[in-house]
């Protein structure tokens, strides 16, 4: 596995719901922009790999949601990453609030690219520079 890679956000007022907690689907997207984070860090950058025809996606997401962030929680974001089989790569990753370290959500996210004709690749060049 991956060395981690971490990166520090807020919550804005606007993430949370009725209940004043963040609402469960801005949680796909802070971890979403750690792992674009997690790329960046590696020289990899998403747009390019994308005009280069190579297509990153998920494929399966499973989430265990600890306990609730809420408007103006300071947390970070913790991404590793492992090679599972020929085609596929799982980002593990950890959202921990700043103020106590607490857990909040544990996160693996299953991704694979795609090439032009939409077939399932992952290419080593890339794989060399996630590890």
């Amino acid at each position: 596995m991956s060395n981690p890679h971490e990166i520090s956000l807020a919550v804005r007022d606007y993430e949370c719901d009725l209940q004043g907690v963040v609402n469960n689907a801005v949680y796909m997207n802070y971890l979403e922009h750690a792992r674009h984070e997690f790329l960046k860090d590696r020289g990899i950058d998403f747009a390019e790999v994308t005009r280069q025809g190579i297509h990153l996606v998920v494929v399966q997401a499973e989430l265990d949601f600890r306990a609730s962030l809420t408007s103006g929680d300071r947390f970070t974001v913790q991404t590793r990453f492992e090679r599972d089989g020929r085609l596929r790569i799982v980002f593990h990753q950890q959202i921990c609030r700043a103020s106590d370290g607490k857990v909040m959500l544990e996160g693996r996210i299953t991704a694979t690219s795609l090439n032009e004709k939409g077939r399932p690749f992952v290419p080593e060049d890339l794989l060399a520079r996630l590890a």
